[in-house]
């Protein structure tokens, strides 16, 4: 489960408790190197057999980054590392260079693994989705409230997607999942209105988490990022703090034109965290670190399959090592 921030009245799990958990994030990592499989493919090939480290190798490596994604200044700033390394004689062998990799690639990715902290001192706390089309924005939205509901929460869901005819049906199939209420209207309102209404319902309620969907929209589609930035300005009106964050979920097959996505949304509505999804099935994972060289947003969350426990708060060194295939980092579970 993600490390949400439990509730007081929520007692410690015990050892019999906890072990089916320590089986399920034992499961989570080797989903999770299944799902980068494709992103990571040839980068532990290029070491095996390999006893000389030298400039051809890191040019072959560097050819390897940039078909996964890494982006030409992540790439860049990782292979200049490797190479001043080298120089100095720091890169004996390949286990030296593997280390050296994941050392420089942990450095990208660990300043924006922060994982989402859910305060009570404003009730309810409002998560803002966006994102476009087919991202997963719906789904993910779906997990959250799944995960968020079993830390203890009092979840109310928000369907502003009124633009697509099936997102409101799609997620109140998540309320009825996930016994959670949904606020939505008739297709074509207003979404600024839908959110609204369920902010006050929340209220009036005692919800203290309100998670509102919104219409997935290209980045490049002006005026629906302006209904995104109505939709955030009402909020406002209603709480000054509100949303308190604006979760931008982004496919990672879409590979480098995420990066686009960031800026556009970015600009429209600033975004506070970024949710990974479809990292299962994607050679483009490696976006991930484009993403948070050029921006630096908290990363909340990955997605690496289909079910609700499938979605995870990002873990620097266990994507790195899925990424690496290295083996030897899965917990014993007694």
């Amino acid at each position: 489960m993600l490390p949400f921030r439990r509730k007081r009245s929520e007692s410690t799990p015990t050892s019999a408790e906890a072990e089916p958990s320590a089986k399920a994030n034992s499961g989570l990592l080797s989903r999770l190197r299944a799902g980068l499989k494709r992103t990571g493919s040839g980068i532990d090939q290029l070491f095996l057999g390999r006893k000389q480290i030298d400039a051809e190798l890191l040019d072959d490596l560097e050819t390897l980054l940039l078909t996964a994604d890494v982006g030409i200044e992540a790439t860049t700033r990782i292979i200049e590392d490797l190479t001043a390394r080298l120089k100095r004689n720091e890169l004996t062998d390949t286990e030296a260079l593997r280390e050296a990799l994941r050392e420089d690639m942990l450095a990208i990715l660990t300043p924006v693994a922060q994982p989402l902290d859910i305060t009570t001192t404003t009730n309810p706390f409002v998560i803002l989705t966006v994102g476009i089309n087919g991202a997963g924005k719906t789904t993910t939205i779906g997990k959250l409230a799944e995960q968020y509901r079993h830390q203890g929460h009092n979840v109310l869901l928000a369907a502003g997607d009124t633009f697509r005819a099936a997102a409101v049906e799609q997620l109140r199939r998540w309320g009825e999942r996930t016994d959670t209420a949904v606020v939505s209207q008739p297709t074509g309102s207003d979404s600024a209105s839908v959110v609204y209404d369920a902010h006050q319902a929340a209220i009036a309620r005692g919800n203290d988490l309100l998670i509102a969907d919104t219409a997935g929209r290209l980045h490049t589609q002006g005026n629906l990022m302006e209904e995104l930035k109505k939709v955030r300005r009402v909020l406002g009106k209603q709480d000054q703090s509100a949303p308190h964050e604006v979760l931008l979920v982004l496919d990672a097959g879409t590979g480098q034109n995420a990066i686009a996505q960031v800026e556009q949304f970015q600009q429209a509505v600033e975004v506070t965290g970024i949710a990974l999804t479809k990292l299962d099935g994607t050679a483009k994972g490696g976006v991930i670190f484009a993403i948070a060289q050029r921006f630096g947003i908290p990363v909340r969350f990955i997605g690496v399959g289909e079910g609700v426990d499938d979605l995870r708060a990002f873990d620097p060194e266990a994507f790195v090592d899925a990424l690496l295939e290295q083996t030897a980092s899965e917990p014993s579970v007694e």
